[in-house]
């Protein structure tokens, strides 16, 4: 039996918040298998950062590769990245779907942002800076509105109009929402109670010393181990969550580059994502702890992804 092909379509019409944080709570919390995932620079004499990658997983019910192509150097209407997940049944290693792999990669994305959050932001949360305006944003806010009442939002990035779009196009998606644009990122993240930067900077953007107590920060926009959206300072205040050990102590920078500065070490990492949703660690403590959420992408959340919308596809 061949394969059922699923398209984006079907991936946005079957996938809804939060019963879909709710999935990926359960999936995390059962038992699974999640290599490492894979990215291969395709010619790195060039200098051309043209890359395959390939993020493999399992649990007892499916086994899961998403495989996506980056091509940074693609101009418009070409697209930089493209993808597909393959699911294979766990039992006996027969086809189930191939499924697009960029739309279920922005809904478990955001997925995994808002099942953090729902351990370690504080539950009366009202107010979330997000920092960043690409097709990611939109998923963000309304994954991170499914969790916590939300009741002001602050829309912060480089280029005023796509902020304002953003602004208009959410505004009218949550009326009960303030949504606010932002310039003053020191004001912005005093005022926040959760802060969630997804953005391609390769700059620090957030300062700990703009945190106050009790907020919760999420990192999800770098994958480099030299680059950071954050400074060391937050880092070293917070109490660090990672989506998964292995992954992030080889790319992300925002936990490496502390640790290269000899104020961070990695056995300070509280734990992975499914540790707290496991229950095996606590998540928030207390009304003033800092907390922060490194994210570069693991493979169990295209797993769950892609199930979900199999079996709502029937």
């Amino acid at each position: 039996m061949s394969p059922k092909v699923i398209s984006a379509e079907q991936v946005h019409a079957s996938l809804s918040y939060p019963a879909f944080v709710d999935s990926l709570q359960e999936v995390f919390a059962a038992p699974h298998t999640m290599p490492p995932r894979q990215v291969l620079l395709l010619d790195p004499a060039s200098g051309s950062h043209d890359a395959f990658a390939m993020l493999p997983s399992w649990n007892e019910e499916v086994i899961c590769q998403k495989a996506f192509t980056y091509f940074p150097g693609n101009q418009p209407p070409a697209p930089t990245l493209h993808s597909q997940i393959l699911l294979f049944d766990r039992k006996t290693g027969a086809p189930l779907a191939l499924v697009d792999g960029v739309s279920v990669t922005c809904w478990r994305t955001a997925g995994v942002s808002a099942l953090a959050s729902r351990f370690l932001s504080r539950p009366d949360s009202q107010t979330l800076l997000l920092l960043g305006t690409g097709k990611l944003a939109p998923f963000l806010i309304r994954a991170h509105a499914s969790v916590r009442p939300l009741k002001r939002i602050l829309l912060w990035g480089r280029t005023p109009q796509r902020v304002e779009s953003l602004r208009e196009t959410m505004a009218g998606e949550f009326p009960m929402i303030t949504f606010e644009c932002v310039t003053n990122l020191s004001e912005a993240c005093g005022m926040a109670d959760i802060v969630v930067c997804a953005t391609g900077s390769t700059e620090i953007l957030v300062k700990g010393e703009w945190m106050r107590p009790g907020t919760h920060t999420d990192f999800l926009g770098n994958h480099h181990a030299d680059k950071r959206e954050c400074d060391s300072e937050l880092v070293t205040r917070a109490r660090v969550f990672v989506d998964s050990r292995e992954n992030c102590f080889r790319e992300a920078g925002e936990i490496l580059v502390p640790v290269s500065e000899g104020v961070f070490s990695l056995d300070q990492v509280a734990g992975e994502l499914a540790d707290l949703c496991r229950g095996d660690t606590p998540g928030r403590r207390d009304e003033t702890e800092i907390t922060l959420f490194k994210s570069v992408g693991c493979a169990l959340g295209d797993l769950c992804g892609a199930l979900s919308v199999r079996k709502a596809c029937g």
